[in-house]
Order: C-alpha cells, then sequence, then structure tokens
C-alpha cells in the first residue's frame, strides 16, 4: 500500500497560522471569563479577596500533564503558569516581593518562572521587607532559604502568612531554595507536602526517627536561631496529633505546598 505523500511546507505553515488564531481566540475567551469572575465575586462580596489558588492551579496543570501527547511538559507547565498569572492579575493586586540572600539572580529567574510575568516584582532588602509585602492586598513573598536566615520562624507568629510554593517549581530545575508566602488559604492538591518547625534541641536524625515512629515522612530543609525546619510528606493539619506528640516546646505547621512536577 502506497504511503501518502507528506504535507507540503507551504501547507504545513498555513495549518500552523490557523491554529495560532485559534490559540489566540481561547486565550482571549479566557481572559474574558477572568473578568466574569471578577464581577461574580464582587456580586457575592467577594471582591477584596485574594484569588490565589495554589492547589486548584496544580490540579490543573496535572490534568494537562496526563493529557498531553507531543507538547514537552516544560512548555506546557510554563505556558499555563503565564496564563495564570495574567488572568489572576485581571482579579486584583497581585505582586512579587523578593529575597534570595546571594542568589538574587538566580531566585528571581525562578520566581518569575513559577509566578509568571504578569505581577508587579520588587527585590526584598531583607526578609522582614518580603514578609510585610506579602501581608498586603496581593502580596507574595518569595524567601530564600539561606542558611542561618530563619525567617520561616517567624511564620509561627503570624497565623495569617502561610508557605503555599517551593521553589523550583519543577524537579529538573534542582532542589528546593525557596520558599513563597502569602495570606491564603492553603488546601490539600492530592500531591503535597508540608513545613514543619520545632525548636528541639536534638539532632535532626533523631527528629526524623521519632516522627517515622509516629508514620510521619520527614527531611530537614534548613535550621538556624535555634530552629529547624522540616518537610512532612503529605498533607498534614497542625492539630494533627501526631504533631503534639513530636518533639520541641516551640512548634508547628507554617504551611504546605505542592510538590515539584517531576518533568
Amino acid at each position: 500500500m502506497d504511503e501518502p505523500e507528506p504535507l507540503s511546507l507551504e501547507v504545513v505553515r498555513s495549518r500552523i497560522d490557523e491554529i495560532d488564531a485559534a490559540l489566540l481566540a481561547l486565550i482571549d475567551e479566557r481572559a474574558d471569563l477572568a473578568r466574569t469572575v471578577v464581577a461574580a465575586k464582587r456580586a457575592a462580596g467577594e471582591g477584596h479577596a485574594f484569588a490565589l489558588r495554589p492547589a486548584r492551579e496544580a490540579q490543573i496543570l496535572r490534568r494537562l500533564l496526563s493529557l498531553r501527547t507531543a507538547a514537552s511538559p516544560q512548555l506546557l507547565v510554563c505556558l499555563w503558569r503565564q496564563i495564570m498569572a495574567e488572568n489572576l492579575s485581571r482579579q486584583g493586586p497581585y505582586h512579587l516581593s523578593v529575597w534570595g540572600g546571594r542568589e538574587n539572580p538566580r531566585l528571581t529567574e525562578l520566581t518569575r518562572l513559577r509566578f509568571g510575568g504578569a505581577p508587579s516584582l520588587k527585590l526584598a532588602a531583607d526578609p522582614a521587607e518580603a514578609l510585610a509585602a506579602a501581608k498586603t492586598p496581593g502580596g507574595v513573598g518569595v524567601l530564600a532559604l539561606t542558611p542561618g536566615a530563619a525567617w520561616w520562624g517567624r511564620l509561627l507568629a503570624e497565623p495569617d502568612l502561610k508557605v503555599f510554593a517551593a521553589l523550583p517549581d519543577l524537579l529538573r530545575q534542582g532542589p528546593r531554595t525557596a520558599l513563597a508566602v502569602a495570606a491564603v488559604e492553603v488546601e490539600p492538591s492530592g500531591g503535597d507536602e508540608t513545613y514543619w518547625v520545632t525548636d528541639c534541641a536534638l539532632p535532626a536524625a533523631k527528629i526524623v526517627e521519632t516522627l517515622g515512629r509516629d508514620g510521619l515522612a520527614a527531611e530537614l530543609m534548613t535550621h538556624g536561631s535555634g530552629l529547624k525546619l522540616f518537610s512532612l510528606a503529605g498533607f498534614v493539619q497542625d492539630q494533627d496529633a501526631r504533631l503534639a506528640r513530636a518533639p520541641g516546646d516551640l512548634k508547628g505547621v507554617i504551611g504546605a505546598a505542592t510538590t515539584p512536577f517531576d518533568v
């Protein structure tokens, strides 16, 4: 049986132009729907709430990744992060404050990859400035996990601020080097890790062993100022009885985030 002749370059380019036009129409429609969401929230008296829903975004991305066939997963994640950021910015204030210690250029790049180009971005002089910006309407603080800078311990006294994302967003971009904080509700996405702080003076390995005996898989992320920051596998709530039994006097959950996408 004869194979069909390959399409000419002119035909392929014409089809690409048609697809580009169709994509643009769908992106425009999605942007219009964002304005509809704003109107609906205002009518319901929710117009001033920060619309950031990190768990929902992760669920959308996982579903799209499961459906893709030819597009690279990196392209898909990057493209949809940009689209979601643009639509989110249409729903109210949205701005980023980044403190990266000595790694500002790299962290700024990772922040843009995670949050897109729509929100404004400002470099913070210190962690306190980034955390203060996160308390303002539409504010997100992105702070480096720098040895000795235990800014994350302050969140124990800031119940309205929660860690909701870890950077890098993609596993292939390397280990986690920063956390994102905002005044948002943190919800389970189906593939999460929880961030827990303790002042326990025991070695980290001993704390991990103790948590493990109670069914909690833990990993030390960083430490400083007499505190240790651990990641716990899964979505663990602060009132979990296992954490009440965990070692330490000053301790608590400071947020949770979806695990990096393995693409």
